[in-house]
Order: structure tokens, then sequence, then C-alpha cells
């Protein structure tokens, strides 16, 4: 094998490295979005549910004082 081809082939090697370690930084970040998205899905269900619960309470009384 001839030296430039070596060479050639050097290059390539660390290049698939470099493109190996950004895809590798890239996926740990979109995981950790991914996590935080679904920390914050889970945060609003629970607002949402909240206020839900809430307004019907709120209904319930309204049709109570209604009735009275």
């Amino acid at each position: 094998m001839s030296d430039e081809r070596i060479n050639t082939l050097d290059a390539k090697l660390d290049e698939l490295l470099r493109q190996s370690a950004r895809l590798h930084k890239e996926n740990i970040e979109l995981k950790q979005r991914e996590s935080d998205w679904q920390r914050e899905r889970v945060r609003l269900i629970e607002k949402n549910d909240l206020a839900r619960t809430r307004v019907e309470a709120m209904i319930t009384r309204l049709k109570s004082l209604e009735s009275e």
C-alpha cells in the first residue's frame, strides 16, 4: 500500500472518528432534551388536572347555590 493511500485512509478514519464523537455528543444532548420535555409534559398534565378539578368544584358550588 502506498503512503498516499495510507494517508488518505488515515484522514478518512480521523474524520469518521470526529463525526462519531460529534454524533455521540448530539445523541446525549437530544436524550437530555427529550427527558426535559417529558418532565415538562408531566408537570403540565398535573397542572391541567388541578385546574380541571378546581373548575369542576366551582361549577358544583354554583349549581348548589343556584338550587338554594
